[in-house]
């Protein structure tokens, strides 16, 4: 058996000759791309969410760029994809994320007006926006990362997140805590 591939790019590569060399991407990232999609959608759909985005990343394979070795944010623009597909789906389960929120702990739960809030917020936010901030904070990319996988310029992007936080800082009532990048990811 040939040694595991060190890099995303080489897999990819590799799995175009020996498909079962895929493996490596998928155990590589699947917990990254279910983690953002069960964020987006809650564990449930996140399931069929990461599966779809391996099985169109297996799929399109031929098309991944080579020049970067790292493929998660080229998984994640699959996974962001799909999530459109499901964006019905996806505000419904967020409302009953806010409506879960009253049964937890008060230590682990946000007020329910505020969940709501939030939720609002983000619906009401562009999709181009709400794509790129969410890929940066939920998806945890970097600016550029999230250009790649979006497919626009990294000012873009920049622009998009900016326009999207200020947006979120208008829309969200003052007592709201400001809650780092880290905090937001827990959730």
């Amino acid at each position: 058996m040939s040694p595991s591939p060190s890099t995303d790019a080489e897999a990819i590569e590799r799995s175009l000759r020996e498909p079962g060399a895929f493996v490596t991407v998928f155990e590589r990232h699947y917990a990254a791309v279910h983690g953002y999609a069960s964020r987006r959608v809650g564990g449930d759909l996140a399931d069929e969410i990461a599966a779809e985005a391996f099985l169109l990343a297996f799929d399109r394979r031929s098309t991944y760029d080579r020049a970067y070795a790292d493929a998660r944010g080229w998984l994640l623009a699959i996974a962001s994809n799909q999530l459109r597909h499901h964006w019905r789906a996806e505000r419904r389960r967020w409302d009953a994320w806010v409506r879960a929120q009253a049964g937890r702990p008060a230590a682990d739960a946000l007020p329910e007006a505020l969940a709501q809030s939030t939720v609002d917020a983000l619906a009401a936010l562009a999709s181009d926006d709400r794509e790129a901030l969410l890929l940066f904070v939920w998806g945890e990319l970097t600016y550029d990362e999230v250009a790649r996988a979006v497919g626009c310029p990294v000012g873009t992007v920049r622009s998009r997140i900016a326009r999207a936080r200020r947006r979120l800082q208008a829309e969200l009532p003052r007592t709201e805590p400001v809650r780092t990048r880290e905090e937001i990811c827990d959730v």
